[in-house]
């Protein structure tokens, strides 16, 4: 997982990629990926925000999201 200008460069290079974000992001993840002529390119959305999570709400809160990070980098 990396930030949206990196997905971009390794999606150009062959490389699956996918960015998690909190919902607050999603309209600058958007516009990033339909402004380099990806648009619709998958991503992780999460909750936001997360920083006041403890450790163990943030593993229990991103365990959901495995298979779609899973089913993004190999689709």
């Amino acid at each position: 997982m990396c930030s949206v200008h990196d997905a971009i460069e390794l999606e150009k290079r062959g490389i699956p990629a996918t960015v998690v974000l909190t919902r607050a992001f999603r309209n600058a993840c958007e516009y990033q990926f339909r402004s380099k002529g990806m648009e619709g390119h998958p991503y992780i959305e999460l909750p936001h925000p997360v920083s006041q999570l403890s450790v163990a709400q943030m593993r229990k809160l991103t365990e959901g999201y495995v298979e779609t990070v899973v089913r993004q980098l190999t689709a």
